[in-house]
C-alpha cells in the first residue's frame, strides 16, 4: 500500500522469502533472518553464500523442531506422573480414612501402616495422624487454650496500657520479660515463612498464630516464647483447627527432646549432640573425621534444624514428610534426617573448609528433591555396636552424671 501511494514499483518475493511462506514449521523471527537479503545499498550474497545460509537455516528448523518434540515428551511425562501421584495420593486417603484412622490403636504400628507412613501421608489427612501420633499425654482441652488465650489478651492490653502487672500463676516473672516475650514473638511472626505472606500483618494466618504462641506462654511460663517456636507452630496450623494446633503444639514441645532445646537445658543439648555424633562416625567415617579435622561441631548446624523441626531449613512440602516419619519414630528420627542430609551433600561437603561447610549448612539449596533426601535418609542406619539410639541416649546421660 506504501509503495502504491509513494509510485514505487512492487518488489516480488525471492525464491528464498517463498520458501520461508510455504514453511510449515515458522521458527521465531530471529533465526528466519539468516534468509533475508542483503540491504539495496549493499551487494547482493554470492551464491554460494546464499546457499549456505539456507542450509544453516535448514539446520536450525531440524534443531527448533527436536527441541519442540523433547519440550512435549517432556510435558507429557510430568503429565503422565502427576495423573499417577493423584491417584496415589487419592488411593492413599482411602486407605487412611477408611481402614487406618477408624482402628488406630491396633493399626498404627503395623507393618502396612509403617510402609504407607514413609510414603508421606496425604495432605486432607495430615492432621488427623500427627494429632493421633502426638497424643495429648497434658490432657489440654478447647476450653483450656480459650482460658490461656484470654489470659495471653489481658496481658496485650496490660502491657500496652501500661497498667499493672497481670497477677496469675506466673507472677515470678517480671512485666518487662513477658513484655519481651511478646515483642520477640510479634518479630518471629513477620519471619515466618515470608513467602508464603499468610502469617505476617494483614496476612489470614497471622492473627491465629500470634494467639497459639500468646496462649502457650500464658500455658507454660516457665518456657515462654523462644525463637524457632512460631515456625512449628504455623505449621501445624496449616494441618488443624487452632484449638487442635494449640495442643498438638503443647505435646510437642513436652517432648523430652523439644524440651531440652527450648529451655536450654546445656547439659541435655550436649547429650544429644555427643549421641548424634555416635551415629555420624557410625555411618559416615569420612565426613566425620573432615567435621573434626576443621573444628565443626554438631551445635553449629543441628540447633537450628532441631528448634524448627527442619521447617525453616527444608521446602515446606519436604519438611511435612519428615515431620510424618517423625511423628511415627520420635526424636531419633530427627537426628536421623540430619544424617541424610549430610550423607547427600558428603561428596561437597569433603571439599569445604569450615566457613563454607557452616554457610552452606546453615542455608541448604531450596530445591532439594524429596526422594533424594528420603533414599539417604533411609541408607542410615541408627545402630551402633548393638545399641540403638535409645540406648546410646541413655548410657551417655548416665556417664555425665
Amino acid at each position: 500500500e506504501y509503495e502504491e501511494k509513494t509510485g514505487r514499483a512492487h518488489r516480488p518475493l525471492s525464491p528464498k522469502q517463498n520458501v520461508r511462506k510455504n514453511l510449515d514449521f515458522e521458527p521465531l523471527s530471529t533465526t528466519a533472518l539468516i534468509l533475508e537479503d542483503r540491504p539495496a545499498n549493499l551487494p547482493a550474497k554470492p551464491a554460494e553464500e546464499a546457499q549456505k545460509h539456507r542450509q544453516q537455516y535448514e539446520e536450525m528448523v531440524v534443531q527448533a523442531k527436536k527441541r519442540e518434540l523433547k519440550e512435549a515428551q517432556k510435558r507429557k511425562k510430568q503429565l503422565e506422573e502427576r495423573c499417577k501421584l493423584e491417584d496415589s495420593i487419592g488411593n492413599a486417603v482411602l486407605t487412611w480414612n477408611n481402614e487406618i484412622l477408624p482402628n488406630w490403636e491396633t493399626m498404627c504400628c503395623s507393618r502396612k501402616v509403617r510402609e504407607l507412613w514413609w510414603q508421606g501421608i496425604p495432605p486432607s489427612v495430615r492432621g488427623k495422624v500427627w494429632s493421633l501420633a502426638i497424643g495429648n499425654e497434658l490432657n489440654i482441652t478447647h476450653e483450656l487454650y480459650d482460658i490461656c488465650l484470654a489470659r495471653a489478651k489481658e496481658k496485650w492490653r496490660s502491657l500496652s496500657t501500661g497498667g499493672a502487672e497481670v497477677e496469675c500463676e506466673d507472677a515470678g516473672f517480671s512485666a518487662a520479660d513477658r513484655e519481651a516475650s511478646l515483642e520477640l514473638i510479634k518479630l518471629d511472626i513477620s519471619r515466618t515463612f515470608p513467602n508464603l505472606c499468610i502469617f505476617q500483618q494483614g496476612g489470614p494466618y497471622h492473627d491465629t498464630l500470634h494467639s497459639i504462641l500468646g496462649a502457650y506462654t500464658c500455658y507454660r511460663p516457665d518456657v515462654g516464647y523462644v525463637q524457632g517456636m512460631s515456625f512449628i507452630a504455623a505449621v501445624l496450623i496449616l494441618n488443624l483447627d487452632t484449638a487442635d494446633a494449640f495442643i498438638a503444639f503443647s505435646n510437642l514441645l513436652n517432648k523430652p527432646c523439644q524440651m531440652a532445646f527450648f529451655r536450654v537445658d546445656h547439659g541435655l543439648m550436649l547429650t544429644y549432640f555427643a549421641a548424634f555424633e555416635v551415629f555420624f562416625e557410625e555411618n559416615l567415617p569420612k565426613l566425620f573425621a573432615h567435621f573434626k579435622k576443621n573444628n565443626l561441631t554438631p551445635d553449629i548446624y543441628l540447633i537450628d534444624w532441631i528448634f524448627t523441626l527442619y521447617s525453616k531449613s527444608l521446602p515446606l512440602d519436604l519438611a511435612c514428610r519428615v515431620w510424618d516419619v517423625f511423628c511415627r519414630d520420635g526424636e531419633e528420627f530427627l537426628f536421623r534426617t540430619a544424617l541424610g542430609i549430610l550423607k547427600l551433600f558428603e561428596d561437597i561437603l569433603t571439599k569445604m573448609d569450615f566457613i563454607h561447610i557452616a554457610q552452606f549448612l546453615t542455608k541448604l539449596p531450596e530445591d532439594l528433591p524429596s526422594e533424594e533426601i528420603f533414599t539417604s535418609i533411609a541408607a542410615i542406619q541408627m545402630q551402633s555396636r548393638n545399641k540403638k539410639w535409645a540406648q546410646v541416649k541413655k548410657v551417655l546421660i548416665f556417664d555425665n552424671r
